[in-house]
């Protein structure tokens, strides 16, 4: 079985998670945001590094009550 990483440049993550491309652009010069790869001048974005991305910031209103 194959494993391919897709990859998507910063429009597509824009179009997929609604913020943008100023948004990423101004995470990625203050070193926050989505994980992303440069190679030269192109950036990169993990298809399951967005995924997980934002599991990881999921909020899930019934673990908030106390």
């Amino acid at each position: 079985m194959e494993n391919k990483v897709k990859y998507l440049n910063e429009k597509d993550v824009s179009n997929l998670t609604g913020l943008a491309l100023s948004t990423l652009r101004n995470h990625r010069c203050k070193g926050k945001g989505l994980p992303y790869i440069k190679i030269g001048k192109a950036v990169r974005y993990s298809f399951q590094d967005i995924i997980d991305y934002f599991e990881g910031h999921k909020i899930k209103p019934d673990e908030m009550r106390t």
